[in-house]
Order: C-alpha cells, then structure tokens, then sequence
C-alpha cells in the first residue's frame, strides 16, 4: 500500500505534526516480537515481484509509508493473536460461521467487579467462607451430631454457632459487594453517544445466547413491573425524574449557546427509540449529491478552542488533498494523507448518534464523547473539534495524574463530523490483542483512497499506523475539547483500564501467618484428647464383672474398638471449643475497627488535598507494628514534588538566590550557626526579590508577573538582560529564555481578569517550572497556532512554527523542538540532562562555558536542586528537509515504531551548543527531618532509593538525618563494572567490621535486630546495585548494609528497588514497609510487607497499588509508632487470651470424663458449649483489640523507643502461647476441681428436702465460676480500665446468670428446668466462685506483680512516670511528637518578604515546641510522580576520585551571595570527608566527550534502510 504526497518543490518546510512520546515506554525486544508476530499472523503475504524487490534491499519509498503487500485473509477472527475490526467493509468469509455470524466474540462493555450475583452469593459466599479449615472442622462436627450415636443432645441447636458466623461473614461480604454492584450499575448505565441505524458487522444482535435473553427478560420485566408500581403509588402529578432518567436525557450541546452553521447544529433527525431521545447534535440530511464538500464543514466554522489560533489556511478540497493555499510568503505543497471517506459510497442517511447506555457499546462502533466526558471504552479517535485534530485527556483514573495529556486524530479521519461521514467511511483496523501495557499500542488502519477527480479508477490502497497517542483509554475524562468522534477497539473486561485492575496483591500479616500454626497445635492437643478418651473408654467396656454388667444393657458398638472409636468421634463434638471458631470472626471485627480507628484519626489527615490516612488493606494492621525497615522514594516522598527554579548558568555566569534544605544541612555539618545565617540569608533574599520585580516592571509592564508567583530571585539577570554586562550577555539571556519559552509540551489555560492569569499544564512538574519562569522574565507562551507557538516577547507578540518535536523518554533523557523562527533560521533547541547533552555538544569547542557549567551545575546538585542543561543548533534548511523526509518515515511505520523514531531523533540531536542550565528546588515537606529522626530512635532503619544522582542525594540525606558530620560515607562505585572487582570492594569493607559475609554471620545478623551505631552510611549507584544483587554477592552487599546506620541506593530502576526490598526481607527475615508516590515505586510498595502510598498532590499510581495510603511522609511516624505499636499488641494480647478461655473451657470438661470412664457426658448443658465463645467471654477479648492501651498516643511518640519490642516480636511468640495453654490447663484444673470437692463429701440437700447435685446443677457451679475467672483473666490482662470495659466484662460475666435464669424458667429445658434459682439461692455457690476466682488468678497476678516491681520493661517504667505525671505537659497539645533535634534553617518561604513577626519572639523550649509547623510552602500546579525531565533522568554516576580547584575567575560584576556562598561552603568542606571519596561530576563533565558528539554518516542520518 502507498500513501502519496505532494511534491517536494520548495525549500520552505512543512510544518508537520508533534509526535507524543510522553506517555510511552521503551520499547523492549519482547514487545517487538510481540507486534511482529500481531502483523504477521494478520499478513500472510503474498511473494509478489514487489514484495522480492524489497526483501534484496530495493525499496522505494515516498513521503508517507514504505509500500506494503496485499494481505490475505487467513487467520481472520482468531483472537489470541490480535483483531480486525471492519468498518462499512463486509466480513470475509473466513470471518463467519456458518450462520453468517461474526467467528469473533467480543467482550461486552457491561463490566463486574462484583463477586456475586443475587442468585450465586449463598452457593458462592458459603464457598469462599467454606475455605476456612475452622468453618469445615465445625461443619465436620455439626455433621456428626446428626447422628444420635454420637450422642450430641441437639444437633440443630449445635449448628447456631457456625451459622452465626457464616451468616455475620455474609452480611459483611454481602454490605461490601452491594456497593461495588451499585458502582458497576452507575458505570453500566452512563450516558454516552453511539451511532445507531447502520450495520456494524462485527458483532451480531441475534448472537445473543439463551441465558442473556432469560436474564435480559427478567430484569427487563422487574423494572417495568416496579416502575409502573412506582408510576401507580405517585400518581399522574408525581414528583420528578429518577436519576438513570435524568442520566439519559438530551444532554444540552456544548455549544447550543453559540450561533454556528445550520448543516452541522440545526437539523435533527428522527424521534428517540426506547424513551431515549437523541443528541442535539445531529447529522445533516441526506441530499442527492455524492460530493464530500457538502457534506463537510470547512475548519473556518469550526467553534474555536481555548488552545489553538486558528488561521485560512486550514482549508481542504473536498477530494480530501490538500489545496494549494498556504501562508502568505509560503509556497508549499502539504502532505497529503488521505481520508476513509468514500465519496462514491451509497449512505441510507439514516444513521444518527443516539444517547446510550455504556454498556451497549460494541466493539466498531462509532461514538462520540463531548467535553468532560469519561471513556466509555478504549475508542481510537478519528476526528475532534480542534483543527489540529488534538484532543486533551485526564488519566487521573488510569495512572493517578491529572495533568492532561495530548492525544491525535488518524490524519485520515479528521474530515468526519456527521453520522453521514461515519457510514461513508470504509476502512479496517487491524489492532493488537488486549494487553495491560497502558503506554503502549500498535495497530493500523488500512483503507482504498478513491479520488473523486477519477471515479472511475479503483482507488490506491493506503494505511495508517494507530500508536498509544491515537487511542483514549476507558476511564480517562475528556478536557478542553468540544467533542471527539472515534471508534472502539476494546470494550469490557478487554479495556486498558480492567485488564489493570486489581494489580495489588494479596497480603496476609505474619501473625496470621503464625495463627495457622497455633491452631494446628490446638488440633493436635484435641487429637489427643479424644484418643485417650476412646482407648479408656473401649477398654473400660471390655472389662467383665463391673457394675455396668447389671445396670447396662451393652454397648452401643457392642464391641470394645467400636465403642472406643464412636467415643472418639463424640470428643471431638464435646471438645469443639478447643478450636477457636469464633477467633477468625472476632479477628476480623478487630481489624475492621483497627482500620476505621487509623482512617479517622485527624492528626493523619492532610487538609490541603483534602486526604485522610486510608486504608486499602484491613488485615496487615498488626504488621505496622513490627516494622524494622523502611524503604522510601525521595522526590514526591521526602520532598513535596513542587518544582520551583530557583538557579541557572548562562553562558558560564550564574544567577539565582536561593537558601535550601541541603545548603543548611551542609552548613550544619561544618559547624556553622545556620539559624542565624538562615535568617540573614532570607532577609537579602527577601530585598533581592523586590528589586527584581521592580525592574521587570521597569524593562516590560508584564500583565502576566504575579509577584507571589516568582521564585527565580535574580536582579542581575535582570540587568544583564537589559544590557548591562554587554550584548553578549544580553544575547545569551534572551537565547536561553527562547529555549525555555520554545522548547517543551505545555498547554496553556489563559483566565480573563485584572490581571490575567496564565496557567501551565505539562507532562512534567520541572517543565511546567521552566515555563512559569520564562513567563515571569517576560517571555511568555501565550498559546498555540495550528504550526507553532505563540510568544509575548517583552510585550512584542510573535509566533514561532514548531516544525518537530522530539519528546522526552525514560531512555532518550532529552527532548528537543526545531523551530523556525520569524526570520526564517531553523534552530534546533534541546534540554536534558547534563551528561546526555554534554556527550553531544560539537567537540573541541567552547572548553572554558563547559568547564564553567559543570561547576556550576554541580554546585547546583550540592545545593539539593535538580539540573538541566540547555543546548541549541542551528539547521540549514537542506539538511532539515533531508532529515525530515527520514522522521516522516519513522514517524509512520508500523513495526518498531518507537525505535525508529528515536533513531532518527539520535540523529539531529549531535553537534550542539551549550546555553547554560538551570536549578530547580524539589523542597523537603514539612516534619521529613524530624520525623526520620524519630523513626530512628524507635530502631528502624531507612533506606533511601531513589533515582536521583549521588551528590543530590546526598545533600538531601545530610538535611533529612540520614547522614551527619561523625558518620563515614563508604561511596560504593564499581568503575569496571564486573564481579571480581565488586566482591573485593566489599571484602575491603567487610573487614573494616571483622566480617567476611558467611553463612554464620548471616544467621547471627537475622537474630540482632539492634540498630547499628551512627558511624558508617553506604551511598551506591544503579549499575553497582546491580552487580551486588548477584547471587554470590548479595549475602556480603547485605551483611555489610546491616552495619550502616544509613543506606542510599541512587540511579536505581524500579525493578531494583523491589529486589533491594526483597533481598533484605527474605535475607533478614525482618517486617518491611515500602513508601512512595508514583508509578516507579509501585514495584517495591507491593514488594514489602506493607506497601504505603503518598497521596500527592496529584499522583495516584502508588496509593492504588498500596496497603495504606497517606498524604504526607510525617505521618508515616504516627501510622507505626502509634497505630501500628497498638495494633500488634492489641491483637497479641487478644489471641493469647483466646487460646488460654477455651483451654480453661474444654479441660473442666476433660477433667469430668475421668470420673465417669470417658462415656462422653456432658457436664455443662449443651446450650453453655454453644454460647461460651458467642456470648460469655467474647466481648471482653474482642474490647481489648479494639480500645486497649498501654500508653496515650502522645506518650506513644514521645517515647519511640517503646516500639523497639515490636521490632524484635516480643509480643507474639511461641513462649508466650505455652505459657497461656499452660495457664488456662491449671485454671481449668481448679475450677473444676473446686466445684468436684464441693460435692464429693455432702449430699446438699436443700431446705424443701431435695437435693442439687445432679450433674445439670454440678455444671451450674463450675460453668459460672470458669466465665467468672475468663472474664476476669481478660480483665487483669488488659491495661486501659475505663468504663467501657468494666461494663463489657460486667455484662458477659451476668450474661451467664441471665441466660441460666431464662431458660431454665421453661419445662422444655427438661432437667434443667428450675436450676437457676435452685443454684443461685445456695450461699455454697457464691462462695466458690470467690475462693475459685482468687485461687485461679493468683499466680498471674503474682506473677505480673513480680515482673512489674523487679524485672520492668520500658513500658512499665513508662506508664509509671505517667502515673507520676512526668508527661503532664504533653496535655497541652493536640497532638505531641518530640521537638526537631535540627531545626531547619530552610525556611520554605525564603522567596518571600520578611514579616517583621517573625524576626522577634522568644524561642520555645524543646519539650514544648510543637512538632508540625503550618505549611507555608506555594502551591504547585503540577505533579507527576515519574517525571524524569530533571538531572535524576541520566544513568551516568561517574565521578571521579579527586577534583583539583580551578583558579577562580574574577567576574566584574554585581556580588552574587548565593554563588559565593555556596563556592565558600564546597571549599570548607571538600576537606572533611570528600578528598578521598569525591563525588562532583563537573570535571568529567568538561572531559566528556562521546561518540554521539561526532559527524554521523550519511547513511547512517540518511540511509533508508535503518528505518524500515
């Protein structure tokens, strides 16, 4: 197939569309393999004499794509190897079944993510809840009862307890399931236009399979059936419409206040279907004529749009090729790429677009989405409003970030309008099958151009390739476009957006983990219990001449083994409540309110997004508890992901005041007072700022300066902008400006208003920085035009065409737009990071402005800020125009499309010239330092991975806590990058600590859990992390880590920081908790234990994929030090205390059998067995989970130190559960043997002369005194005594009374009947219960009077000083942490003006200074969680050992503070600890010189064959 264009005849370029490389990934090999075997198995070619010419090398090619062969057929349908969807083309016959159906199935767009039906929740819940080995154990036992030999009094009775459980378990399932039913319902039957009246042939409407019609039928019936009862009981005057009424009604036009053309906005057709009426926005009527023009509207009428300057020179013939106007001044011929629009073809006219359910969507159908729409499906776009063919999409439901993003119409569609354009449209598309990958798509369209000149010609077949930047996925909202018109490709379950769903795994916490064990052990010790029962049982009945020879009448297995197994069998229903059934229930009610606790606590909530701590995962809380590592991103997790430029390099001087978190920290390590330097530093910055904004005023009355606004405080730039260092200067200010203001992807919201506003929309944060700053200076970017941009230069307005632009990826680090300016030059502008545009500037020039700048930017990098570098090339228009033809191609290929683009980018890129670069501060968030601080005294240690270079990073570290002055910062970098030589560097520093990495060590290092003194930090790169990760070094590379207090892994992949998680939590066996805020943390979020996610202020990717979501890094102290050391207490302390009240039960039980010869009697009534963990003893051990606590939150986080117990797993062990088995055994043993004794010797005869010592009342006795001693055991274990539990424990100790009372007050409790006041009246009654109460808790209560008076733990000395009132003064405040042992100096507010409050006031003491300052820090407008715009894009992390000082040039000009400042900072401190382990990088950056700077072949830029 060949796309033709138009000739070549000028020398003047045409402006050719931006290719969005934004949103994609690297193209990988695999991918590759995957698209070429999609295209093959769609193309199974024909050897044509063509197709030969072209496998020997000989191909030609034109302007658009390289020409393809014919395809056949084969294979059509088969959808494990991709689609082919036909528009207004009949299907193949190898693309139907016999009945003339489509072969290919597709998925509904009706989506479920609920489990359950209403007829498949009781079979399904119960089989979800059957996967509980307790629920199939009590199952097991209620089936046994069935059986009167076994000898269970009431086996319906029996079967209470489970069916509670099963049935509060439903309830819940059922309460979580409705409203996910309720949310797929809203979704399902949202409102969308869909063309209707024509003949998709991709699916058919009689497909319908039974079970859809009966289904379809019922429901259909129901509603009718309620909406004419609802019609009925409101009568003819009733109130309004229901909202699935109002969500289907005529949707008022976007425009429908605008005066616009009759053929487009006046006519509607027919009468709405199915009380559904149609969209006012209708297509034409049908007329007689086949010509294309009539039925088109020209771009002039298009409605205009906030982003685009629109111009005459849009216009196209009605054929579809280009005419021949252009700009004045422009002689060129447009590309032409063709239209699906058959002129020729024969239309009913009778299709519209129809208001419709978004459930009715079928793959191929035609849709159209207006403005603040979301996707109903993964919809390829065809047309939209802007002329351009741009639309503009928010992802905030598919990756988190609502910064929008560009997507293109097919250059072959964007002529549709109407529905009439739809049915004239003739075209297939061959896609991809679905996959997860959200950044990527490869598909084609292929269609016949016919030309209307030659009708009688059978038309050229033509393609299109159908990239990611073509497709709108389900789930996004359309912005700032009127409307898209598209076609779907994906629907349902097959969407982007579902096959993504769900990503987060499955987490169960380690006590649950350890619970199974315990239980096991439970099962064994029943085991037992029966077995003994059965064997004395069996041989007692083969005993002869006993008493049972005269008053039985034989065995019921008659025969001893049989009777020994039914008495097995009947222990194991007597003894049911040895396994705790109701302990999986209560555990799950904790942590349910554990969960709601955590989501409600408002010292968590983040009231500038409007964010509460939420969490994802209801079942890991205790996990918060245990704790010892934490990994963490830095940008958006540490710092606040705001970018603010506050520096930059300009033809080697530098400009910018600025005083930042890692300056101060840098400061602090030299010994200098930083609080008072920091608030003389603010002050000069604060004077700076106003006279800064003065002479921009001065220079140009910029409409668009907002004094709160400016964060590049720099009056000499100001003055050399004027001219006042010479034009040189002036000329090298207004250059890099232009680069600003030129080269990047932003879109710009202008507010009317005094004064205007303009606001940036970017990809990236840093972008968006660089654009506000140019804005600032005078250079602002108004908006676009058709072909470029428009900028207010100093007042002057111009616009520049924007001929390419090359974007920015993960692997290219750069991005570029050639420009031609007004006066006709084409510059190529590129920014990037320092290493990549470096390695490509011309060589053997400009040596003094590289070494100037690498020194400056890596002062830049000292001072915590992320750096850019720009460079510039000017083209000749031949060499632009050869170029261009070879991205054409690239731009247009089907296979490898990626790659050839970056190829042919690689290209242009080469032979730059240096500008400067810039500084942009990525600030610390409030509390970071402090709260680091106190994570560490609790005994965590943290770990930094992060993808930023090594000297930022380290800066960062030393104003974060992470590093200080005494620490030794072991640099590990592998030069050579192999094995040998990173196993000695390791050997070399495992002997500074005695160690040499074996197994032993290893095993003596999972044991400690003490932190490591503050002596050593280990900073790595990314290529050396991935030597170490090797199997025979990661035990070493760990082993060593264990010994650093601090360790930061910089340049680090995602996939690297998932395996450095995983290589410390299985090597360690230690808990681990993952934080960050974007896509490239989500790896080790669900790598770790627990996985937190920052809620930033637009970034989402992280939190969807976490267990805990929270919306600042500060309060990651609270959720663990607090929340978390509860949580695990709470819940070790309650299934302690479990285990022990069923021990207690079920040995009073055991102990009876022995005095009747195991004949399985039941000592208590059968009632007590099934209510004694329902009723009697539940809600004290629940409460305690619930609301205990040791200490107060506020002592909690005063005293971190408390939390070290949960490091070290002190609360849950296997001692702890023997020691309360062993305990429950000996209570078990007193009580009932306290009631046993009681009886032996008297008869009790009571005052009417009959007695009560029958086994139903003997079980009275022993029942109430063993829930008086459970209840009360949970009671001395518990430390909060508030009403609430004391009322708890009161109630279910009465419980007991209130139940005996009751139902033995009815004959049908038969010999029970009367046992409650009999019992209750005997003075012998309560008198053992006191004494069985005091005899049983006496040991515990020695004991733990013991352990508290001569061997306290921390947290027994803390809650005496409680009780002293040592932390009376934490009651002043809210919420208390410990004040900041290093207070910043770094003011977040050092751009603005010094407040004459705040040089006064008398300082706060340490124990009353609160610990969360008010958040002054600006707004961002942006936010993207992956941006890698900034210095942390490179892999480059060489640096060399030491770095002799260049001579200081002299500078004739104005003092610069924060350069000087800065410069004298690098000179005090490279002594200290860099001159053996130095990390600047701008020496080799003045040295670097790489391949990439050379002249590239001519075949290699221009030859044809690296393309295709």
């Amino acid at each position: 197939m060949v796309i033709k264009s138009g000739e070549q005849g000028s020398n003047v370029s045409n402006p050719t569309k931006r290719i969005r490389w934004a949103t994609q990934r690297v193209t990988g090999s695999n991918e590759r393999h995957i698209r070429q075997s999609i295209l093959d198995r769609f193309q199974h070619r024909k050897t044509t004499s063509s197709e030969k010419k072209r496998q020997s090398g000989d191909t030609s090619h034109l302007d658009g794509i390289t020409e393809e062969p014919e395809e056949s057929e084969a294979g059509d349908g088969q959808e494990p190897s991709g689609r082919r969807i036909y528009f207004n083309i009949p299907l193949p016959d190898t693309a139907k079944d016999e009945h003339g159906h489509p072969v290919t199935h597709y998925e509904r767009n009706k989506i479920r993510t609920a489990k359950y039906t209403p007829l498949s929740f009781v079979p399904k819940n119960l089989w979800f809840q059957f996967h509980n080995v307790a629920n199939i154990y009590f199952l097991f036992v209620i089936l046994l009862g069935i059986y009167w030999i076994f000898g269970n009094p009431n086996p319906a009775l029996s079967s209470v307890p489970l069916i509670v459980i099963l049935f509060l378990t439903a309830v819940k399932d059922g309460i979580e399931d409705w409203r996910r039913t309720v949310l797929d319902n809203e979704l399902n039957n949202a409102g969308t236009h869909r063309l209707v009246d024509w003949n998709n042939v991709n699916t058919s409407e009689d497909n319908i399979s039974l079970w859809r019609r009966i289904k379809k039928a019922t429901t259909h019936s129901i509603i009718s059936t309620y909406q004419s009862w609802s019609f009925k009981r409101k009568g003819s005057a009733g109130g309004g419409k229901s909202y699935a009424e109002r969500a289907m009604d005529n949707r008022p036009s976007i425009d429908t206040s605008q005066s616009h053309r009759a053929s487009v906005f006046s006519v509607q057709s027919g009468a709405s279907e199915d009380g559904i009426k149609m969209t006012p926005v209708p297509s034409p009527q049908p007329e007689a004529g086949h010509h294309a023009q009539n039925d088109r509207l020209a771009v002039g009428d298009r409605p205009p749009t906030s982003f685009s300057f629109e111009h005459e020179d849009n216009a196209q013939t009605a054929n579809g090729h280009p005419s021949q106007a252009g700009k004045p001044g422009k002689d060129f011929v447009p590309k032409f790429y063709g239209s699906i629009v058959d002129p020729f073809k024969q239309v009913s006219g009778r299709a519209r677009f129809k208001s419709d359910h978004w459930k009715s969507i079928q793959v191929g159908d035609f849709v159209r989405i207006y403005n603040e729409d979301q996707i109903p499906a993964d919809v390829v776009v065809l047309a939209t409003s802007d002329p351009d063919g741009q639309c503009y999409v928010e992802t905030k439901n598919l990756d988190g970030e609502t910064n929008l993003k560009v997507r293109q119409a097919l250059h072959c569609g964007r002529t549709m309008k109407h529905a009439k354009d739809c049915e004239k449209a003739s075209f297939v598309i061959e896609s991809e099958p679905p996959n997860v990958n959200l950044y990527q798509y490869s598909g084609a369209a292929r269609w016949t151009q016919r030309d209307i000149r030659k009708p009688e010609e059978p038309g050229t077949e033509m393609a299109e390739p159908i990239s990611i930047n073509n497709l709108l996925l389900r789930g996004c909202s359309l912005r700032n476009t009127d409307w898209v018109l598209g076609v779907v490709v994906y629907t349902g379950q097959e969407t982007k957006i579902m096959l993504n769903s769900g990503i987060t795994p499955s987490k169960r916490s380690r006590i649950a983990r350890d619970l199974n064990r315990y239980v096991i052990y439970n099962f064994v010790v029943l085991f037992f219990m029966c077995l003994v029962s059965g064997i004395v049982q069996g041989v007692t009945w083969a005993k002869s001449s006993t008493s049972s020879d005269f008053f039985e009448y034989g065995s019921i297995g008659n025969g001893p083994a049989m009777d020994g197994f039914i008495t097995f069998w009947s222990c194991v229903i007597l003894f049911q409540n040895l396994v705790p059934i109701s302990l999986y229930i209560s555990l799950e009610i904790i942590k349910t309110a554990q969960a709601f606790f955590i989501y409600s606590d408002t010292f968590m909530y983040y009231d500038r997004i409007d964010y509460p701590c939420t969490p994802k995962s209801w079942n890991i809380s205790d996990d918060l508890g245990q704790i010892e590592y934490i990994f963490s991103d830095k940008t958006g997790t540490l710092t606040q992901n705001v970018m603010e430029f506050k520096k930059c390099t300009i033809n080697g001087v530098p400009y910018g005041e600025a005083y930042t978190e890692a300056q101060a920290g840098m400061q602090r390590r030299q010994g200098i007072d930083i609080e008072a330097v920091g608030a003389k530093v603010h002050k000069q910055i604060a004077e700076d700022r106003v006279r800064m904004l003065q002479d921009l005023r001065k220079m140009h009355a910029n409409p668009y300066l907002h004094d709160d606004e400016l964060t590049f405080v720099a009056p000499d730039f100001v003055n050399d902008l004027g001219g006042f260092s010479g034009v040189e200067q002036k000329t090298a200010n207004k250059d890099f400006m232009l680069a600003l203001a030129l080269c990047h992807t932003v879109i710009t919201e202008r507010t009317p208003g005094d004064p205007p506003t303009i606001e940036f929309k970017a990809q990236s944060p840093d972008e968006a920085a660089l654009v506000a700053t140019a804005r600032d200076c005078g250079f602002t970017v108004m908006g676009r035009s058709n072909d470029g941009v428009i900028l207010n230069i100093l007042g002057e307005e111009q616009e520049f065409t924007v001929l390419n632009t090359l974007e920015f990826n993960s692997s290219r680090k750069r991005m570029s737009a050639i420009i031609r300016m007004p006066n006709g030059k084409i510059i190529l502008y590129c920014k990037g990071a320092d290493s990549v545009i470096y390695s490509r500037l011309r060589p053997g020039e400009q040596a003094q402005l590289r070494r100037l700048t690498g020194e400056h930017l890596e002062m830049f990098a000292r001072e915590g800020l992320r750096t850019l570098c720009i460079a510039c090339k000017e083209l000749e228009e031949e060499e632009y125009q050869t170029w261009n033809k070879e991205h054409d191609l690239a731009a247009a290929a089907i296979v490898d499309r990626e790659d050839k683009l970056e190829a042919v980018s690689d290209a242009i890129e080469r032979e730059l010239t240096l500008l400067g670069g810039t500084a942009i501060e990525d600030r610390l968030q409030d509390g970071v330092p402090d709260a680091i601080a106190l994570l560490g005294d609790a005994g965590i240690k943290l770990w930094v991975l992060t993808g930023d270079k090594v000297e930022t990073a380290i800066n960062i570290g030393f104003s974060c806590n992470l590093l200080n002055n005494d620490m030794d910062l072991i640099v590990f970098k592998i030069e050579d990058e192999k094995l040998e030589s990173a196993e000695a560097e390791l050997d070399r520093h495992l002997e500074n600590f005695g160690l040499k990495g074996t197994d032993d060590e290893l095993q003596v290092a999972r044991k400690d859990h003490s932190a490591p003194g503050p002596t050593h930090a280990i900073v790595i790169d990314g290529d050396s992390l991935k030597l170490v990760l090797e199997n025979q070094l990661r035990q070493k590379f760990l082993l060593l880590c264990k010994q650093c207090k601090s360790v930061l892994c910089c340049r680090v992949s995602p996939s690297q920081k998932a395996a450095v998680v995983r290589m410390v939590k299985n090597g360690l066996d230690v808990m681990t908790l993952s934080v960050g805020d974007g896509a490239n943390d989500v790896a080790m979020i669900q790598e770790a234990d627990v996985g937190v996610g920052i809620a930033g202020e637009e970034g989402r990717q992280a939190v969807m994929s976490s267990d805990y979501a929270i919306g600042q890094f500060r309060y990651l102290q609270r959720l663990i030090l607090v929340h978390g050391r509860w949580s695990y207490r709470r819940l070790a302390e309650t299934i302690a205390n479990f285990f022990y009240k069923n021990i207690v039960w079920t040995f009073a039980l055991f102990w009876y059998q022995i005095y009747n010869n195991f004949d399985v009697t039941y000592l208590f009534d059968y009632t007590y067995i099934l209510l004694v963990n329902l009723a009697f003893t539940s809600l004290p051990v629940i409460f305690m989970g619930i609301l205990d606590q040791d200490v107060s939150d506020k002592v909690s986080l005063a005293v971190p130190q408390l939390y070290r117990r949960g490091i070290e797993r002190k609360e849950w062990t296997s001692l702890k559960f023997w020691t309360y088995m062993l305990d429950g055994i000996y209570q078990s043993v007193i009580c009932y043997y306290m009631g046993h004794f009681l009886f032996a010797p008297a008869s009790f005869v009571t005052s009417n002369g009959l007695t009560i010592n029958d086994r139903p009342r003997v079980g009275v006795f022993i029942a109430c005194a063993t829930i008086v001693v459970v209840n009360a055991y949970v009671l001395i274990n518990t430390y909060r005594w508030d009403w609430l539990i004391l009322l708890l424990t009161a109630i279910s100790i009465l419980l007991i009374w209130f139940w005996t009372g009751v139902y033995t007050a009815f004959p049908s409790s038969l010999q029970f009947y009367k046992a409650a006041p009999q019992v209750f009246g005997q003075l012998s009654f309560w008198a053992m219960i006191l004494l069985t109460a005091g005899v049983c808790l006496l040991p515990r209560f020695a004991a733990k009077a013991f352990q508290k008076l001569y061997l306290p733990r921390d947290i027994d000395i803390i809650r005496e000083q409680v009780g002293q009132g040592k932390f009376q003064h934490l009651d002043r405040y809210e919420a208390y942490v410990p004040p900041g042992k290093l207070p910043s100096a770094a003011s977040s507010e050092v751009s603005e003006p010094v407040k004459p409050h705040q040089q006064g006031g008398k300082p706060l003491d340490d124990d009353e200074r609160p610990m969360y300052p008010p958040s002054v820090a600006n707004t961002g407008t942006t936010h993207n969680p992956r941006s890698q715009t900034g210095s942390d894009g490179t892999d480059y992390t060489g640096h060399r050992r030491s770095l002799e000082q260049p001579p200081r040039p002299s500078f004739d000009r104005p003092v610069r503070p924060s350069f000087d400042r800065m410069r004298d900072s690098m000179d005090r401190i490279r002594p200290s600890f860099e001159a053996s382990n130095d990390f600047t990088s701008a020496a080799l950056l003045t040295r670097l010189e790489s391949s990439h700077s050379g002249t590239p072949t001519r075949r290699a830029l221009h030859g044809s064959s690296s393309l295709r």
